[in-house]
């Protein structure tokens, strides 16, 4: 999966990086990851445990998604009981997520992540003001389309969308 490495490998011209973010993912890439999150034993956190390439388990009730990782046996929450994103959220790696059913589409919002985090292993940042929107949609057996939107003024000039394919 092309996305652990880089997130925005797919998207033309790569992603659109404020000119501290280009900077960042240059050092980052030249250090060959030494300061990337996991390295330290931190959690992957959302979206880049989509990408990584350890094994997940989504498990669904009527009110809350949870995917399971494998890696550092860790976890995220989707509440799909209604309630809204709150305003202030305490900042998590996996932020606090909300979802509903848009017919055969998942449609997640997240926000509360923490600033420091990487979304994928060159380094390109997030930043705790990011707002993020997944639109997760079963093909077929076996296949998972997840559309990811991240709109993180602090670190990109404009919003953006990749395609994530899970094959699970």
């Amino acid at each position: 999966n092309v996305g652990w490495v880089n997130f925005g490998a797919r998207l033309p011209g790569g992603l659109p990086y404020q000119t501290w973010a280009a900077d960042a993912v240059k050092q980052a890439k030249s250090s060959v990851g030494i300061d990337d999150p996991p390295t330290h034993c931190k959690p992957l956190g959302t979206p880049r445990m989509l990408v990584d390439p350890l094994y997940r388990k989504f498990v669904q009730t009527p009110s809350l998604l949870v995917i399971l990782n494998e890696r550092d046996a860790g976890y995220r929450q989707i509440f799909t009981d209604g309630r809204p994103l709150p305003e202030d959220p305490q900042p998590s790696y996996n932020g606090y997520s909300t979802g509903k059913w848009d017919g055969d589409t998942l449609v997640v919002q997240t926000n509360g992540l923490r600033d420091g985090m990487w979304l994928d292993r060159i380094g390109s940042p997030l930043t705790s003001t990011a707002k993020l929107t997944e639109r997760f949609r079963r093909v077929n057996y076996g296949t998972m389309e997840i559309d990811v939107s991240v709109d993180d003024p602090k670190v990109y000039t404009k919003p953006w969308t990749v395609k994530v394919i899970e094959y699970i």
